[in-house]
């Protein structure tokens, strides 16, 4: 199997037990911070900042999070979701910019 096969087959299963395993948050609330869809907040806005704005995120974030009620495993589900989600998107996105540039290069 060539390389780029065996990192997208692991990545595959990353993906697959994050979002279908077993966890303390459900599969609709990872699935939704895996895509950076619509959550309730304070959960919508610390789901934001990790996709989009990670340096922004603060302990008062956390702290507004558990307060409504998740725990600290949900949570920490939830986060590792959303990271892996917009990580995902990024690669996606990064390798069809490649195979576009590849495809525009004249042969030689």
């Amino acid at each position: 199997m060539p390389t780029g096969d065996k990192k997208r087959a692991a990545h595959q299963i990353l993906v697959t037990r994050i979002l279908e395993g077993d966890g303390r948050a459900s599969r609709a609330e990872r699935r939704a911070a895996f895509d950076d869809a619509e959550l309730a907040p304070p959960l919508s806005a610390l789901i934001d900042k990790v996709a989009r704005r990670p340096t922004q995120v603060t302990d008062d974030d956390f702290t507004n999070v558990k307060a409504s009620g998740l725990s600290e495993d949900q949570i920490f589900e939830l986060v590792i979701c959303a990271a892996v989600g917009q990580a995902t998107r990024q690669y996606d996105t990064a390798l069809e910019a490649l195979a576009e540039a590849v495809a525009d290069t004249p042969e030689e």
